[in-house]
């Protein structure tokens, strides 16, 4: 499907059929990032260009320390959204990570 009246696609997916996912960067601040795309590599290539979001330009570099598969846009989107409501404190431990955005192993 094409872009429709709006100008945007009806179904984002079938821009390049990519799998949904929601991604963590951690930034040289040592804050986290949370975005949603269904194109990973082109989504990371455009905050290393200063085009992805103010906030990630802003806080180069970066680096991804989490990715979560999703089925659908739908769920990736209520996954970030869910994401972004939690404490600092509360997204690192969901997510696995320490403090420094290292991937921790969770018994």
């Amino acid at each position: 499907m094409g872009p429709g009246a709006t100008g945007l696609m009806e179904n984002p997916a079938e821009a390049d059929g990519g799998t949904w996912c929601v991604y963590v960067l951690r930034c040289r601040n040592n804050s986290l990032y949370i975005g949603m795309t269904n194109n990973l590599g082109k989504r990371v290539e455009k905050h290393q260009l200063g085009t992805g979001s103010k906030f990630v330009r802003s806080w180069r570099p970066f680096e991804l320390v989490k990715t979560i598969p999703c089925e659908n846009a739908e769920e990736a989107r209520r996954l970030e959204c869910d994401l972004k409501k939690l404490t600092r404190k509360n997204k690192l431990e969901v997510l696995g990570l320490s403090g420094s955005g290292e991937v921790v192993k969770i018994t």
